[in-house]
């Protein structure tokens, strides 16, 4: 039995510049926010962060878009923070637009050892550009490349210290993809407990996905739209 229950630092230490890093959560549930302020506080620079959204401004991954740490963000939206949106504009950082299911569809491709996905969702708009268009039984289609990550950073609400990850309601979001998307997995957890005390059949995301747990030290107030 590996027990792989880490301090915070430890783990965050990991991720050096330039690493391209998946960051669980839709807004506020799912959203490691411990995790980020200490990758905050490590400084890793021209990271390439995936996520849903950026945040809102004053959390989360706001926090690394203004300690200038963002090189590239990896996103289905980005309105709720006017500061990325600004950094966009005047080219500050780069932004690439993903539909939703067709971002959680190219994770889950690079979790399951596939080459790509064909969609044709997107065809005839910018989102098409650039990108490899084929013909498959008799309709247009994307070829949309998998999305792989250096990192993921999980937010679950109860983990064991070998790594068996169990969500919370909503908070499921993109935190199970990206599980199994990324080469290293930092889970932060509301409460960690020891080996065998899950109930097997609640068990969101195994062990073996999952590379380091770290427990959540004080819910700070970003988290207060979660509290339970």
């Amino acid at each position: 039995m590996i027990i792989k229950q880490s301090d915070v630092r430890e783990a965050i230490a990991r991720i050096p510049d330039g690493a391209t890093v998946c960051v669980g959560g839709f807004g506020v549930p799912g959203t490691p926010f411990y995790l980020l302020q200490e990758l905050v506080r490590h400084g890793a620079k021209d990271l390439t962060i995936v996520k849903n959204d950026a945040n809102e401004r004053g959390m989360g991954v706001d926090h690394l878009l203004k300690n200038g740490q963002v090189k590239k963000l990896i996103v289905t939206h980005i309105g709720l923070n006017a500061n990325a949106i600004r950094m966009m504009n005047e080219a500050e950082i780069e932004v690439e637009f993903n539909p939703q299911g067709i971002l959680a569809e190219k994770l889950r491709a690079a979790g399951a050892g596939l080459q790509g996905i064909l969609t044709d969702v997107g065809i005839d708009t910018t989102l098409a550009e650039g990108k490899t268009i084929i013909t498959y039984d008799g309709r247009q289609c994307i070829v949309e490349p998998p999305i792989k990550a250096d990192f993921a950073l999980i937010h679950a609400a109860i983990a064991d210290q070998t790594g068996n990850v169990r969500y919370s309601a909503t908070a499921q979001n993109f935190n199970p993809l990206m599980a199994m998307a990324a080469d290293c997995v930092i889970c932060e957890a509301e409460q960690v407990v020891e080996a065998g005390r899950l109930d097997a059949d609640l068990i969101h995301t195994p062990s073996p996905f999952v590379d380091h747990v770290v427990e959540i030290a004080e819910l700070s107030e970003e988290y207060n739209v979660i509290r339970r």
